[in-house]
């Protein structure tokens, strides 16, 4: 039976980041995408040494790279004794074998690397379940793979059937099994949840979303005036934390919930539903974004997707711009001609141009440095405050 394992972090290794980028790919994106797959390595245990990028209309099916490209990975891996590669994106089955062949050290890909990052992180019952159910359902397809031997039992007779394939389908029907029992304790742990929120009373839901490490557990203490675990490293937080909050004489509850990320492998937002549920059903988002990093526009939109996938899109929401103490630009010469981009723009110039599209629902704040945190305060208030004259016109004493 092949086991459930994770990765110790502590246990550190040199690694290579492998990625495939269309022939018209921006530079500078590419390196944007690396950064954070060597920050997810990171946070994993490895140490990355080098980067490759391979420029392809479209990965190929068999090794995701090219033979020549393979090659010149290959040799620079012995030259420098590295058995860790890791892939910016979903190897399929056949393509991870294909390239475990060639290349004979660990293959791993984003996915396998996130999911490792979540069992690393993982620290109640319902996270671990949840992590090792998505865990499983990655490695079913590949536990081919898994049987170095099988090739040689094979080998010798010519024929199908051997004991090394007997239990492969030993291992897939074992996975099987332990799927399906995952998936029955998490529906339990589900409808206790799902009683949890009925049991709420009538306070308003408030939840804080966002692409990870953008300082929501930060905000969730500063708010609820809690020990939420906040931590400058990815996905600090997979179970969702429901605290009461007072705003003035405004109560309702606040949730924190897992940080989002791009390519975020599908068995982890099946698995993590009840936990995204906290999103689909609040009465108001509060979108967190780290106004400090270089693409934080891209994350909106990869959260904005991820709410419309979980079918959460049409929430009030106040996006809440993070860490403004630790926003940067570059001011442009007056005789630099050159068109105006987002690394020109000032603070203030953001925030005009966001509060304009958004009608005022957003706000600015550093929630390390208690920046504009009054003000914060005041939005949460006004719309928790109408939301709840709303939907409940006849009690309204507090107000």
């Amino acid at each position: 039976m092949i086991e459930y394992s994770i990765k110790p972090a502590d246990i550190q290794e040199d690694a290579i980041l492998i990625t495939v980028a269309g022939k018209r790919d921006d530079a500078e994106q590419i390196d944007e995408y690396l950064d954070e797959l060597e920050f997810l390595t990171l946070t994993y245990g490895g140490i990355t040494v080098k980067r490759f990028v391979q420029r392809l209309e479209k990965p190929d099916k068999s090794t995701y790279i090219g033979k020549g490209k393979i090659t010149e990975i290959r040799e620079y891996a012995e030259a420098n004794n590295i058995k860790l590669l890791v892939f910016d994106d979903e190897l399929s089955p056949a393509q991870q074998r294909n390239l475990e062949k060639e290349m004979k050290v660990k293959i791993i890909d984003r996915n396998f690397l996130i999911l490792q990052i979540f069992a690393q992180r993982a620290q109640t019952a319902y996270a671990k379940t949840q992590v090792e159910l998505a865990y499983q359902q990655y490695m079913l397809p590949r536990l081919v793979g898994l049987w170095t031997h099988l090739e040689r039992q094979r080998g010798g007779t010519g024929t199908r059937g051997g004991s090394g394939e007997k239990e492969i389908e030993t291992d897939r029907r074992n996975i099987r099994d332990r799927i399906s029992l995952l998936k029955e304790k998490l529906k339990e742990i589900d409808k206790q949840m799902v009683t949890q929120r009925k049991s709420r009373g009538e306070l308003i839901r408030v939840a804080l979303v966002g692409y990870t490490n953008v300082g929501k557990s930060t905000i969730m203490n500063m708010l609820s005036k809690s020990e939420i675990f906040a931590e400058n490293k990815l996905f600090a937080t997979l179970d969702t934390t429901t605290r009461k909050v007072v705003i003035d004489n405004v109560p309702f509850l606040l949730s924190d919930t897992v940080g989002f990320i791009r390519k975020l492998p599908h068995q982890l937002v099946e698995s993590f539903k009840s936990t995204l549920d906290e999103a689909r059903e609040a009465d108001l988002l509060l979108h967190v974004v780290d106004i400090s990093h270089k693409s934080f526009e891209d994350q909106i939109n990869v959260v904005n997707q991820t709410m419309t996938d979980i079918k959460a899109s049409d929430k009030p929401t106040i996006l809440v711009f993070n860490k403004i103490d630790a926003y940067t630009y570059e001011e442009k010469e007056a005789d630099d001609l050159t068109p105006i981009t987002r690394e020109n723009l000032s603070l203030e110039d953001l925030k005009r141009t966001w509060m304009s599209k958004l009608n005022n629902s957003c706000v600015f704040i550093s929630a390390t440095d208690k920046q504009n945190i009054e003000e914060f305060k005041k939005v949460i208030y006004d719309t928790v405050k109408d939301l709840h004259v709303k939907r409940y016109p006849y009690n309204n004493f507090l107000y």
